[in-house]
């Protein structure tokens, strides 16, 4: 080929790849288009969340503050409208998620580590436990706490909650089990230990990154569960946060925007604190594909 010719098919090739180049920059005009949109509207209602509750006169449109003042965190943050409620929301959340996970990790062993027909049916049926609409069953789990005395207890409200998200808590726990050797618990059993207590020093350790994920998951979905707590919590002093919030939305549409704005941004510090926690404490700290020699 002579040197023209090179020069040519060269020229072809950047050519074709100039063409190529800009027509996936014309592709990809509308999906940074679509996705501006998406963003937005999240962005925009964060953004009236902070401008409200740095402003006094604030309302229900997105503006700047004319003030910034910080008198709206200073009004909510009484035992009655704030720290109450947030700590009801913390032993209702933190308990829910406890017992259910230690309750996900004992039911979800058996699954992961013996091998049944019954297996794949059970499984199935625990996520169709997850498609019951909570709103289906709280009369009867009404009627249920009347007879037995255990309205208004925080007790039985976390366990009833944990309940609910307990099918899947126990699906995501199954995978994560599924992912430890078995061959490591057959080495301890070989040195002697119990099942429980290679479950107790083997598994869970190994594990630790999916129960944190198990945690934040039912922890989230307690933090924001007002309907529940709402039915079955009747005093004031034990309701959370979820159900308290109601108390800035007045008599006629009156609503305190302002104060309800900045009463949001610290209900929602908890949740952002416990990703952070989660997520610094969640490093590889152990190779489970070199944990096992021969």
């Amino acid at each position: 080929m002579t040197t023209a010719a090179r020069a040519s098919a060269a020229a072809r090739r950047r050519t074709g790849a100039g063409a190529v180049s800009r027509a996936q920059q014309r592709a990809r005009v509308p999906a940074d288009a679509a996705l501006i949109l998406i963003g937005a509207c999240f962005v925009l209602p964060l953004l009236w969340l902070v401008f409200a509750s740095l402003d006094v006169s604030a309302g229900h449109e997105a503006r700047l503050p004319a003030r910034v003042s910080l008198h709206n965190f200073a009004a909510i943050m009484t035992p009655g409208l704030l720290f109450q409620p947030l700590w009801n929301s913390m032993v209702l959340s933190a308990g829910t998620a406890a017992v259910n996970l230690i309750a996900a990790v004992l039911a979800a062993y058996p699954l992961s580590r013996y091998q049944s027909r019954f297996n794949r049916p059970f499984m199935y049926t625990i996520l169709f436990g997850t498609c019951l609409p909570i709103t289906a069953i709280m009369v009867p789990v009404y009627g249920l706490f009347v007879q037995l005395d255990l309205l208004d207890s925080m007790a039985a409200t976390i366990f009833f909650m944990a309940t609910t998200t307990l099918p899947m808590a126990i699906w995501m726990t199954k995978n994560f089990m599924d992912a430890v050797p078995v061959s490591l618990e057959e080495a301890a059993w070989v040195d002697g230990a119990s099942g429980l207590t290679a479950l107790r020093t083997i598994v869970l350790p190994l594990m630790r990154q999916g129960l944190g994920v198990v945690f934040i998951f039912v922890f989230i979905q307690a933090w924001g569960n007002f309907f529940v707590p709402f039915v079955l919590l009747l005093s004031e002093a034990r309701q959370p946060a979820a159900v308290s919030i109601f108390s800035f939305f007045g008599q006629h549409g009156a609503v305190a925007y302002g104060q309800l704005a900045a009463f949001s941004i610290l209900y929602s510090v908890p949740v952002l604190a416990l990703y952070v926690i989660v997520a610094k404490g969640a490093g590889n700290s152990f190779a489970l594909s070199g944990a096992v020699k021969g």
